[in-house]
């Protein structure tokens, strides 16, 4: 009975190893592609949301009083710096300004005699015949009849400026907006809006920034030998707007303010931007790009070769006996359709770029070489 029960388990174990090798022989390969990473001069960029601002706007209000005459303007038409706008009925004026005309005369009148009189009365004081008092008298006339004088000049100073205040000007060249009145309405001085004129060419561009990238701009704008608040460094930007038929605008940063909001932990920057084609306008939303570094050599994969261990980014990295060891990376923005890594590669190793999903320990790949492109795709995102 014993020997009966002792053979069957034995050729039963015998079988179960001897099985062993055979099935792991036969285990397949998991089937991936690999590539080297592309390693090429790249400028890290950063993207913001904004609003174009005019460099020069202005609200005209007339600086003299009166019922309005003339608006000699087109409304939302280009105006030139110069360009005579509004005209304030002008009778008013012009007869205060005849008045003061003749006042200047009678002073100057008054003045003339002033003088005969006084050195008249100097020579007869001279020869004793008048009292030292007449003199003095005559003195005071001539002193009076001077100050008379620069106040009739003042006055027709004053009679010539108010006559040319209301004669409205434009301040400077740029697109008008409508009038905001019309033509016999009573204008109050320094009160009254008439219109706006806001300049096109060029145009500023504001967005604000964050401490981080702040940072890293103002380290860039030093290296440049400038500073962001005077100059923004030099650094070139694009800005690309909701009509998807124009091409971004270039231009670069010309300004940041001088301290950090509390409340957002941001500061405003401007960009400015040639505008010859009036295209940009003030009020616009824009998306702009920023040029956040110098160039330098870097390492691009594409997010299809990045995994995830944890909290951890990876790539996973082939040797040529086909195993694979996974490698922690940071990333950084993407350029050109691909990832930017920041640090964990050096640049010649061959990474698994598809079939992720197959990897597991202990598996032997099966790799498919294939050679990335300079440039995947013409977009760039921000990176994590």
């Amino acid at each position: 009975m014993v020997r009966h029960w002792l053979v069957p388990a034995l050729l039963l174990f015998s079988t179960t190893v001897s099985a062993g090798p055979s099935l792991a022989q036969e285990q397949p390969k998991a089937a991936v592609t690999v590539a080297k990473p592309v390693v090429r001069d790249v400028v890290d960029s950063d993207e913001f949301i904004g609003r174009f601002e005019a460099v020069d706007e202005v609200t005209l209000r007339s600086r003299v009083g009166g019922y309005l005459d003339q608006v000699n303007f087109k409304d939302g038409a280009m105006v030139k710096k110069g360009d005579p706008l509004f005209v304030i009925d002008q009778r008013p004026f012009k007869t205060a300004l005849d008045v003061a005309t003749s006042a200047l005369e009678v002073a100057k009148s008054s003045l003339t005699f002033a003088e005969s009189e006084f050195n008249r009365t100097e020579a007869l004081v001279q020869k004793g015949t008048l009292s030292v008092s007449t003199l003095d008298d005559r003195r005071r006339e001539l002193q009076s009849g001077q100050a008379n004088l620069r106040g009739a000049e003042a006055s027709l100073a004053r009679a010539k400026l108010d006559m040319e205040y209301t004669t409205i000007f434009a301040p400077l060249s740029g697109r008008i907006d409508r009038r905001l009145i019309s033509v016999g309405n009573l204008v109050q001085p320094d009160q009254t809006a008439l219109t706006t004129i806001v300049s096109l060419d060029p145009i500023d561009f504001y967005f604000d920034v964050d401490e981080r990238r702040l940072l890293n701009y103002a380290r860039v704008a030093r290296e440049h030998g400038s500073n962001l608040q005077e100059g923004g460094g030099a650094l070139e930007v694009s800005v690309t707007i909701a009509d998807s038929t124009e091409k971004p605008f270039k231009g670069k940063l010309d300004f940041a303010e001088n301290r950090v909001d509390q409340e957002t932990g941001t500061m405003r920057v401007r960009a400015r931007f040639d505008n010859p084609k009036f295209v940009l306008q003030p009020g616009l939303f824009g998306r702009v790009e920023v040029n956040a570094s110098n160039t330098y050599k870097g390492i691009l994969v594409p997010d299809e070769a990045i995994g995830s261990d944890q909290d951890q980014r990876v790539v996973y990295v082939v040797a040529e006996d086909g195993s694979f060891v996974t490698k922690p990376v940071r990333i950084g923005p993407k350029l050109y359709g691909y990832r930017v890594i920041r640090e964990g590669m050096a640049g010649d190793e061959t990474i698994v770029v598809n079939g992720l999903t197959r990897l597991r320990p202990g598996v032997i790949v099966d790799p498919k070489l294939v050679v990335l492109p300079p440039e995947a795709a013409a977009t760039t995102e921000n990176g994590q």
